[in-house]
């Protein structure tokens, strides 16, 4: 089976799939690894091996990894590509200026935000980066 292109993945699909905590574990041990064997998740994860066949074709109908058969075993790749789509849809809806290092590679570290409420409206204050700086905002409620 040819797994879609990164521009043919639904961001709705990938987020079902990930929303299992399951599936969750499954690609937080493929992204350790270039390759990941079947075996391994039958060591690693408490579920049975049709569970696992079952939780790895939902993530590859997603379009979150890719499938190679040898033999009788099967090897997992993740598809860092279709993350990396989905991280620029996600940012594409918060444009902000993205924190770039050296190497390119993003280096966002999300900061909480607290929010203080007065009425209808409402204060937000970030909790790093810019102290001091508050931006209000009008509280729409229905």
């Amino acid at each position: 089976m040819t797994p879609p292109s990164a521009d043919a993945v639904s961001a709705t699909e990938v987020f079902k799939a990930l929303g299992d905590p399951i599936r969750w574990s499954i690609v937080q041990q493929m992204a350790a690894t270039d390759e990941l064997a079947c075996s391994t998740l039958e060591e690693t994860l408490p579920i049975s091996k049709p569970s696992i066949s079952y939780h790895t074709k939902i993530l590859s109908q997603a379009g979150l990894i890719s499938t190679r058969k040898q033999g009788r075993n099967f090897f997992y790749t993740l598809r860092r590509d279709v993350l990396r789509g989905l991280i620029d849809d996600v940012w594409a809806l918060a444009p902000e200026p993205r924190p770039v290092g050296d190497g390119g590679q993003l280096e966002h570290k999300p900061t909480p935000i607290r929010r203080r409420r007065s009425g209808t409206t409402t204060r937000l204050r970030q909790a790093a980066g810019d102290e001091g700086r508050e931006t209000e905002v009008t509280l729409l409620t229905w």
